[in-house]
């Protein structure tokens, strides 16, 4: 195929498949020859002048031509803009530090992602407040044998998780993002401490359901959010800050658990209802945020998404040129989704070739961290340490050391998850995390009297955790945010959410008696056995998006699932056996994606 005309880089051209399986920008369908785009490559300046010059009287940015004019040159050519006259040397100087300083970011931005990334720290809290909790309120309600009814009360909000995660695309659209995150915050602030209170078990039930009306939408809220604020290079990283808050409420649950041991039958009412902390500061502070200027694009409030873009940029150029860099992508997604309902957009998730695979994607990485075997820890952990043959205090006091190390190897993934990328991270954490299974749950067939025992038992945990807290742990929620495009990003979340969810809640209800059936050393081994056969799924399906702006991401879902597998096998795959079994230097890697004009 030849090289397309300026026409053919307009907002809003199709895809099309020719002979040589090539492709154009601008589509849902297929991108055969797996080529990036950048839309406003090849547009001769004069011409890119005059499209800024009228996106700028269509959308009142009058006053802002010049910095619109120099934003747009530099969308353009972003390897290339020391040779932009137009630039002055400020502008060349905050150009640079993208690269050199990428950390170097307004206090807003930061003070955004921290903030609402908070409330996830309720999710972790939860699940460790009953795990403190699986102590003592089985037996105060008289359902310590009901293993399968224990299951169900602690599964409550991922079960109704089930359902809320639907509402997130009605409520943010509209409400907002922070209309969103502070109407879930009410969620994890009421019914939390309702716990508290109960008498009975269908009461404590009850609460732990309404907490997952909130918490359905607010996994799916928060880290989208995260990532339409946050600047490509350090995406990743940013949105790390949901997990690390995650982490943060599982260690400080911990905590909670063992502060309130002592207070006998009364402490997992304590244990439980301690979790809202964390939900108080975003019900104050959560409008001091500025709104996730994607959003208001999304709205055509464009004046609104440049004021807010210049909150969480370095300068008026930046924010410029990220906000006409990324309209003139999303008008393609206009032009093919406008006007389509609710049902018709969720169908699509399904039958538009680059959302289904998107949907595959994200659907198989949240798979992947129930398959890890997480869940059975963060709720179970205490029963754990308890079979290995602590004492209910020591399984506190273990507990929490889990807790600590979640927390502090969640802080790596800030760092790699933009340099190593999400797919190598997971490929190179799940079979260690299969090990440290399979080691743990051999532990349990040593004899008790062994002094080795209990230690090899928390060793591996701990070890589980530390190689949980940079792959699986974080990777989840940075996926499923940046994979779908403006047009179904909350819908494709929701959806994500709810996979995540239903299982989940499987694997939570059907733990207590998978270990009483299979033992603790069967129930390990067969959580072992699921993260690898998550790490052989990831290898063949998922692609990479590290680095790649949303809008960009189109493209790389726009890829075959065959091709991709095709590639895996075909191309990796001996490449890596070349240069690393068989030492040969020589080795060169084809690579998946063409990048042009990028």
């Amino acid at each position: 195929m030849s090289k397309s005309t300026n026409e053919d880089f307009k907002p809003g051209a199709e895809y099309i498949e020719d002979t040589e399986a090539d492709t154009k920008p601008g589509s849902y369908s297929h991108n055969i020859s797996a080529r990036i785009y950048n839309p406003l490559a090849g547009i001769p300046k004069a011409n890119l002048i005059d499209q800024v010059t009228r996106f700028c009287q269509e959308y009142g940015f009058v006053n802002h031509i010049e910095t619109f004019q120099k934003g747009a040159l530099v969308a353009q050519q972003p390897r290339g803009f020391e040779d932009i006259s137009e630039l002055t040397e400020e502008d060349k100087y905050h150009l640079r530090r993208e690269v050199t300083d990428k950390w170097h970011l307004p206090k807003d931005l930061y003070f955004s992602i921290a903030l609402c990334s908070l409330g996830s720290a309720i999710q972790g809290w939860d699940n460790t407040g009953a795990n403190g909790a699986n102590l003592s309120f089985p037996e105060e309600f008289g359902i310590a044998d009901k293993t399968w009814l224990i299951g169900v009360i602690n599964a409550g909000p991922t079960l109704f998780g089930l359902l809320s995660a639907w509402a997130a695309d009605p409520l943010n659209n509209w409400l907002g993002r922070r209309g969103t995150i502070f109407l879930t915050g009410l969620f994890c602030v009421f019914p939390v401490l309702a716990q508290a209170f109960t008498q009975n078990w269908w009461g404590l039930l009850l609460c732990r359901l309404f907490m997952g009306l909130g918490m359905g939408v607010k996994i799916s809220t928060i880290p989208i959010f995260s990532a339409e604020v946050a600047p490509a290079s350090i995406r990743g990283g940013l949105v790390t800050s949901f997990q690390l808050w995650v982490a943060f409420g599982i260690f400080f649950g911990f905590c909670s658990n063992l502060v309130f041991f002592r207070m006998g039958k009364l402490a997992w009412r304590f244990q439980l209802a301690a979790a809202f902390v964390p939900a108080v500061p975003i019900l104050v502070f959560i409008w001091w945020c500025p709104e996730s200027p994607r959003w208001l694009m999304k709205k055509s409030r464009y004046q609104e998404a440049f004021h807010s873009f210049c909150r969480l940029r370095n300068t008026e150029l930046i924010a410029a040129r990220d906000l006409y860099y990324a309209h003139s992508q999303v008008v393609t997604e206009r032009e093919a989704f406008a006007g389509k309902s609710l049902h018709t957009r969720v169908w699509e998730l399904f039958s538009a070739p680059r959302l289904r695979r998107a949907m595959l994607s994200s659907g198989i990485i949240v798979i992947g961290q129930q398959f890890s075997g997480i869940n059975m820890i963060a709720f179970y952990s205490s029963t754990i340490f308890s079979d290995a043959g602590y004492s209910p205090y020591d399984c506190l006091v273990a507990s929490i050391g889990y807790g600590l190390t979640t927390f502090i190897f969640a802080f790596p993934a800030i760092w790699t998850m933009d340099t190593f990328g999400r797919r190598n991270l997971l490929l190179l954490t799940f079979p260690g995390m299969a090990l440290c299974l399979l080691g743990a749950g051999l532990c349990f067939l040593m004899p008790y009297e062994m002094s080795a025992r209990i230690p090899l038992i928390a060793f591996f945990v701990y070890l589980f955790a530390v190689l949980y807290g940079p792959g699986i742990g974080p990777i989840p929620s940075i996926y499923f945010s940046e994979a779908f495009p403006l047009s179904h990003r909350e819908l494709g979340a929701a959806f994500t959410i709810s996979i995540n969810n239903a299982v989940g809640s499987t694997l939570s209800l059907t733990f207590p008696p998978l270990k009483a059936a299979i033992s603790p050393t069967g129930a390990f081994g067969f959580y072992a056995g699921l993260n690898i056969i998550a790490f052989i799924i990831i290898f063949l399906v998922v692609p990479e998006t590290m680095q790649r702006t949303l809008e960009e991401l189109d493209y790389i879902f726009g890829v075959p699932v065959h091709r991709h597998v095709k590639y895996q096998l075909g191309t990796w795959l001996p490449w890596f056996v070349k240069r690393y079994v068989l030492l040969q230097r020589s080795a060169k890697l084809e690579p998946l994606y063409r990048l042009e004009g990028l």
